[in-house]
């Protein structure tokens, strides 16, 4: 861990994003941290620019670089919340300079997360659909009713986010319907029913539904629902602040410098699962 003479080095991808503004500010706000870099596509605006002033500020001392190899070189973490083609880029490089990957982008493909998972074999990737506390939790909770319950209850997955979003279902809602497939001892590829339009015909006994919610400003929604004859139980988390993911990835951040290489989430970080491979090296 850092110390006021050593701190955390992080390095911020996609810096002109709202979620990479957000980041730099709260890297800045938190102790034991310094900023160490900044990056954005090659030909972006604010390549060569100090990210202080391009974020309308006072310079830094920090410029915006497409150089991602240079950027993490003394580097001790980067927070990728970019696209799935940059973030495997970006696991690559981070892999080669052993720095802790923290990933919060959504929409992988199964090709992509292989590679993430051959990046983890050379160093430490902490990846999640959300990185908040109260999200966190709501997995938690999701697995241990969906085990609790039989099949007479059919789960529902709800989700809202802004208009801006381009991938449906969130990382979030799939991180929900991994831990209720989780809890009921099914692979969620096997029970998955989305995207219902026209006659469809009777709902599938032990399906889990995921429904997405576009528009507005919305930060994002998440409600699981578990219906049966007669009640329902709702589950449900608003996220009102961006910060919280900003917190939750600098968090992250801190949490994994030292750590043995290997695939880690938020529950490891929060302390909310039990981790073998986590330990600290002597």
């Amino acid at each position: 861990m850092s110390t006021s003479d050593t701190p955390i080095r992080i390095v911020i991808a996609g810096a002109s994003g709202r979620m990479g503004q957000m980041l730099i500010r709260q890297v800045h706000e938190t102790e034991g941290m310094a900023l160490h870099a900044v990056t954005e596509r090659s030909g972006h605006d604010w390549e060569g620019r100090d990210i202080g002033e391009a974020m309308g500020g006072a310079p830094v001392g920090v410029s915006v670089t497409s150089d991602t190899l240079e950027a993490c070189a003394r580097a001790h973490a980067l927070i990728d919340f970019t696209s799935p083609d940059a973030t495997v880029a970006h696991a690559a490089i981070a892999a080669q300079a052993k720095l802790v990957h923290v990933i919060g982008t959504t929409g992988f493909a199964a090709a992509h997360l292989e590679k993430l998972s051959a990046a983890a074999r050379h160093a430490v990737i902490v990846r999640a659909g959300n990185m908040s506390l109260g999200v966190n939790l709501l997995t938690q909770l999701t697995r241990q009713v969906a085990a609790a319950l039989d099949e007479d209850f059919d789960i529902e997955i709800v989700e809202a986010h802004h208009n801006r979003k381009v991938d449906a279902p969130s990382g979030t809602a799939l991180m929900l319907g991994e831990a209720a497939a989780d809890g009921r001892g099914v692979a969620l590829d096997d029970v998955s029913d989305r995207g219902r339009d026209g006659i469809t015909g009777a709902r599938g006994r032990g399906t889990i539904g995921f429904h997405a919610i576009r528009g507005g400003d919305v930060v994002g929604e998440h409600d699981v629902i578990f219906a049966a004859d007669g009640e329902r139980i709702v589950l449900r988390h608003l996220a009102t602040d961006r910060r919280i993911f900003a917190r939750g990835a600098v968090k992250a951040a801190l949490w994994g410098v030292g750590r043995l290489p290997g695939e880690y989430d938020m529950l490891d970080v929060l302390g909310m699962k039990p981790s073998e491979s986590g330990a600290r090296p002597e």
